[in-house]
């Protein structure tokens, strides 16, 4: 049989097999959440408990265990709504307000407890992209700027109009990033500072495909010891935005 006769069906057994590994991929992020929540939540509670600090030293890193655990997780399951989505790619409408009330939501427990200003400032412009991976580009980008951003830093994402975009931007004061690390954050693998960080380093290659499949230009800027700014830019919809853009803290 000639290579040509041959490609239809490799090319079907590819996409099945594809299928099959990105079904086991969602089973699994999806049946690991539940167990991983209930462990977290029993750690909080006994840290509340217990008053013997040796013990506390090592309730501490069992609850360093598990959010490492969960942002494994979510990177996993973001990786997954790139592959899907990169099949059956769609842009629509996306209000950008609801989108970043949500990840003002989303983060504010974390930012409390460590200490960071979190400050999200929702515009109500409406853009052409995909409102689940354009959720997965903003998600990673805050976590990572939380992620690398000591207590009493700040972390604050705005909208800007700019050359017929609207451009959103997630700035922090964290550690930086060393200008001959700059061309390779995004490539898979990669931590910002591999000493201090634990992780699949997957957050930033994830956003940087979701950015090129849905056509949003992806720019960094940062300065050692100062902090990172990474922008998007996102084509416009055309209808007028709402008059009072929100303050979420």
């Amino acid at each position: 049989m000639s290579d040509s006769q041959s490609s239809p069906a490799a090319a079907r057994h590819s996409i099945v097999r594809d299928d099959f590994f990105a079904a086991l991929l969602g089973i699994a992020t999806h049946d690991l959440r539940q167990p991983l929540q209930v462990i977290m939540a029993e750690h909080e509670l006994l840290a509340r408990l217990i008053a013997d600090g040796a013990a506390l030293v090592h309730l501490e890193r069992g609850s360093r265990a598990g959010v490492q655990l969960s942002e494994q997780l979510n990177m996993l399951a973001d990786a997954l709504r790139l592959h899907e989505s990169s099949r059956g790619l769609g842009r629509g409408e996306v209000m950008l307000r609801p989108l970043l009330e949500a990840l003002a939501h989303e983060h504010a427990d974390e930012a409390h407890r460590r200490g960071i200003d979190l400050r999200i400032i929702g515009a109500g412009d409406a853009v052409w992209s995909d409102p689940l991976l354009l959720t997965a580009i903003l998600r990673n980008l805050v976590r990572n700027s939380l992620k690398y951003t000591a207590e009493g830093g700040r972390v604050l994402v705005g909208c800007r109009h700019r050359s017929g975009a609207i451009r959103v931007e997630v700035r922090d004061t964290g550690i930086g990033i060393a200008p001959h690390h700059l061309p390779h954050i995004f490539e898979p693998f990669q931590r910002l500072d591999a000493a201090a960080a634990q992780g699949l380093g997957l957050g930033l290659f994830v956003v940087k495909r979701a950015a090129d499949w849905l056509g949003h230009p992806i720019e960094v800027q940062s300065a050692l010891g100062w902090g990172s700014c990474f922008a998007i830019s996102l084509e416009p919809t055309g209808r007028a935005p709402s008059a009072h853009p929100s303050l979420l803290l």
